[in-house]
């Protein structure tokens, strides 16, 4: 009779953890990259890319690398954000990362208009 109990509960520990390891995967964090380009599809380095959460309007912010690349990790699936980039004053049109949007995944580029 001992054994059972200990197998049943070690059965429903099983469970339990698999189903918290599903939960888990299926509230993974987003990750959103790109570039900023410019005129002629060229990089713009140093360029500002600003994340907005429409939770409680926080502000992230990235600095494009050399290539004009950023990326910002950890973003949670559940709120929608609002994404632009600029350089040296000119702003980028605003794009809407959605709560909607399964992808974990998420690649945005922007095009500004630059004298670069």
């Amino acid at each position: 009779m001992k054994k059972f109990i200990g197998a049943s509960v070690l059965a429903l520990l099983a469970v339990l953890f698999a189903t918290g390891l599903a939960v888990a995967q299926s509230r993974a964090q987003k990750v959103l990259e790109g570039k900023v380009l410019g005129s002629g599809d060229a990089p713009l380095p140093s360029a500002i890319v600003y994340l907005q959460s429409s939770k409680d309007n926080t502000i992230r912010t990235f600095i494009a690398t050399q290539d004009g690349s950023y990326r910002f990790g950890q973003i949670s699936p559940d709120i929608d954000y609002q994404v632009w980039a600029q350089y040296k004053n000119v702003k980028s049109g605003s794009k809407t990362l959605s709560s909607f949007d399964s992808r974990k995944l998420v690649t945005i580029d922007f095009h500004i208009k630059s004298d670069k």
